[in-house]
């Protein structure tokens, strides 16, 4: 039940791509103005996360996550109604907004459903494979609304109906759900706004929670930066056309939730450290192999899947590696954090997720200009050294 609202958050978040490009075919708006959606959604997220996570279990995580299910809808509503361009910004803060109320409370209620480390991260990786296999489902159903005949067309704005409507079945499923609110203790009921807010800042100077938020900003800078940009690798490194580009890109979040789904059942057999060190060398196996087999590729007209060489099939494979990293190190942390609190440390968690994407997408973006091939994967390298280095200090810190 947590799931499927979180997944509709999925679905709307992902969908940031397509409705840039049809903003441009439909609203009189040029690519800059089109870009600042991302803006309103990234920027939304990490400034409502960090100004209102630690109220959260105040104010309850059931009713938290109601209104943001809520607000989202009322984004969707907005959409075939308004019928212009401010109405897509205006859905997107909702939508980014929303998020932020969403994701602490899942998290928080993750805390309260599970009694151990290893419930826990099986519990979080369900839950955030469900994320990714909902951001491919995001693609498919977008393009079932638009009509590729027509950009002008008004049809691509229906599929707000149907989201709207997945939002109000959320808010009936999350209403089903058995939260003892009651274990978050007496405390933060009786907490002063400014003195959780303070807390939640005090958490920054703790080394535990410094390394593991720079491990998040590094997986996420990783995955944002290798996942916008695997499109355009696809098209302009090993020659495959748009669409056929953009098809083979998805497999990226499908190996993902994948990967997802099968940690949860290996977490607890080997150990969430040992996984880690697996997935990242992984993930750096695949990054030096990928640019070696793209050479000599044609760079140009592969148009059908049976020309599609195989490294455009391995390359989005890195997925399955990166699947456990984010959620198991969430929660290793937040596991070992008194429930009181874990709230104040997912708006952290969610304010230095947003900064890690930007910051990954932009990299990316500039090494791509100045590499314009395979090889720029390479530079991928050194946030994976990195977060290695991470992982193992906050291995110890766990340990003491």
């Amino acid at each position: 039940m947590l799931c499927f609202g979180y997944a509709v958050f999925a679905i709307l978040l992902n969908s940031v791509g397509t409705v840039i490009l049809q903003s441009i075919g439909y609203f009189p708006v040029d690519n800059v103005g089109a870009s600042t959606l991302e803006a309103f959604k990234d920027l939304t997220i990490a400034v409502a996360s960090f100004f209102i996570a630690a109220q959260l279990p105040r104010f309850g995580l059931r009713r938290s996550m109601i209104a943001a299910l809520a607000i989202a809808g009322i984004g969707c509503l907005l959409m075939p109604i308004a019928d212009s361009f401010w109405a897509t910004r205006a859905m997107f803060f909702c939508v980014g907004f929303g998020f932020a109320l969403m994701k602490v409370s899942v998290y928080s209620s993750v805390g309260l459903l599970s009694n151990s480390t290893s419930t826990h991260a099986r519990l979080l990786g369900i839950i955030e494979a469900s994320f990714m296999a909902a951001v491919v489902a995001s693609a498919w159903i977008f393009a079932a609304f638009i009509d590729p005949a027509d950009p002008s067309s008004s049809s691509w704005l229906h599929v707000y109906w149907l989201l709207a409507i997945l939002s109000g079945i959320a808010i009936l499923l999350v209403l089903l759900v058995r939260i003892d609110e009651a274990n978050l203790g007496n405390d933060v009921q009786d907490k002063a706004p400014g003195k959780a807010f303070g807390e939640m800042l005090g958490l920054i100077v703790l080394r535990a929670t410094q390394v593991f938020i720079a491990g998040i900003f590094l997986y996420v800078f990783i995955e944002q930066g290798l996942g916008t940009w695997l499109p355009t690798i696809n098209h302009q490194v090993l020659g495959l056309d748009g669409q056929i580009a953009v098809q083979a890109a998805s497999a990226f979040a499908m190996a993902i939730s994948l990967g997802r789904f099968c940690a949860g059942m290996i977490v607890a057999r080997i150990g969430w450290f040992r996984l880690l060190m697996i997935c990242l060398a992984g993930m750096a196996v695949v990054l030096s192999v990928v640019p070696w087999l793209s050479t000599g590729q044609p760079g140009v007209g592969v148009s059908t899947w049976r020309e599609v060489p195989f490294v455009a099939y391995l390359l989005p494979a890195i997925g399955f590696f990166m699947a456990p990293i984010y959620p198991t190190l969430n929660s290793v942390v937040l596991s070992t954090v008194p429930r009181a609190k874990q709230a104040g440390l997912i708006g952290l968690i969610v304010v230095f997720s947003a900064l890690g994407g930007t910051t990954g997408s932009r990299m990316v973006a500039e090494l791509f200009s100045a590499i314009p091939s395979a090889n720029v994967l390479y530079s991928l390298l050194a946030p994976i050294a990195l977060l290695a280095g991470a992982t193992v200090w906050l291995h110890r810190l766990a340990k003491d």
